[in-house]
């Protein structure tokens, strides 16, 4: 690898505009990082001019970061092979559906030596019946290692330089600090951990529990309420990585990715305030995405459809009665307020027809 080490930010949304603010802060104080930044801009058309051009000029995403100042280093290029080519570090920061389409064009066209850094939250399906990390598609895909940044990150919040933390799962102890120092500042604290599928798993299964969360803020249920959502929400979370990615650690699920991005996303994400409108309104959720999110993509729903496919196909939905609630209510085969009715013949509160309870070390 080089002294200086080129990145790309392949992606531009609210939250890519926020880290690439962090990474040209970055870029121009560490002698390891090139300077120059890319950032790959889906090009559109505001007030009749290029998104690129506007940043370019103004360094400032107008659309989905307004308000808040990216550093001049940091270079907005609206061809993906121009922005990625000559990159040592790519940093994905697209929604997920996108991720089979970005690395097709890729593949070829970047360093052998590169590395990616996944901002990714989500899963691919796969053939027979199963789902893919979205970091192991894109080092499938574009034959490049691939770590991971999960945390509670409200992109607006970051740009503000409000403190916060967030979590890398990396395995290269190479490479562990080169993220660190690209990613940490005074107010954006990073904890490097190697558990990375535990890491991303976190990232994608705490938005379905957001849009449970935001169900029952939908039905007014309460706090209370809530704060069962939250804590079931979690102990399907360390189940589904017990059952589909054994060796994970339980002290992951501690740190910034877990239990901190869950009880963030469940006040303050897009899928609380998407599955709060939608349970009062008339409208769907495709609908409420594009009134509400200003482009952006909402996530929770679709990883709760992928989650269910792989579910149902080992018949396992019962052992998961929260994340299958959601996907049902998405899809319109449930009535939001039976939410409330999975939450109540949950695993988690077994009791025998006596009342006595029943005692278990697991879910």
């Amino acid at each position: 690898m080089p002294t200086e080490r080129k990145v790309c930010v392949v992606g531009s949304g609210n939250w890519g505009s926020a880290i690439a603010r962090i990474v040209g802060f970055n870029a121009k104080r560490h002698p390891t990082l090139h300077e120059t930044v890319t950032m790959y801009v889906y090009e559109e058309i505001i007030d009749g001019k290029k998104l690129t051009e506007i940043i370019n000029e103004t360094h400032e995403n107008v659309k989905y970061l307004p308000g808040y100042k990216i550093p001049s280093n940091v270079i907005a290029v609206p061809d993906l092979v121009e922005a990625a080519k000559d990159a040592d570090i790519l940093i994905f920061v697209v929604p997920h559906q996108f991720i089979q389409r970005i690395c097709s064009t890729l593949l070829g066209k970047i360093k052998p030596t590169a590395c990616g850094l996944s901002l990714i939250k989500g899963f691919e399906r796969a053939e027979g019946g199963g789902i893919e990390l979205i970091s192991h598609v894109i080092q499938k895909l574009l034959r490049i290692p691939v770590s991971v940044l999960m945390g509670a990150n409200i992109a607006q919040e970051v740009a503000a330089e409000k403190f916060c933390e967030t979590t890398i799962g990396c395995k290269d102890k190479e490479m562990a600090p080169v993220f660190q120092d690209l990613i940490q500042t005074d107010n954006f604290r990073v904890v490097v951990v190697d558990d990375v599928d535990a890491v991303e798993v976190c990232g994608a299964l705490k938005n379905v529990v957001a849009v449970g969360a935001g169900i029952v803020d939908g039905l007014e249920m309460g706090d209370n309420t809530k704060a069962a959502i939250i804590r079931l929400g979690l102990m399907e979370m360390i189940k589904f990585i017990e059952v589909f990615y054994p060796g994970c650690k339980l002290s992951t699920f501690f740190e910034s990715c877990g239990v901190a991005d869950l009880i963030t996303t469940c006040y303050g994400g897009r899928n609380r305030r998407v599955a709060e409108a939608f349970v009062k309104s008339s409208k769907t959720i495709d609908e409420l995405e594009k009134e509400l999110l200003n482009g952006q993509k909402l996530q929770g729903p679709i990883t709760a459809d992928e989650i269910n496919y792989m579910l149902k196909q080992r018949n396992m939905e019962e052992r998961f009665p929260l994340m299958t609630a959601v996907h049902k209510i998405c899809k319109g085969e449930m009535k939001p307020i039976q939410l409330v009715d999975a939450m109540r013949s949950h695993p988690e509160h077994m009791v025998t027809s006596k009342g006595s309870v029943h005692i278990r070390s697991s879910l």
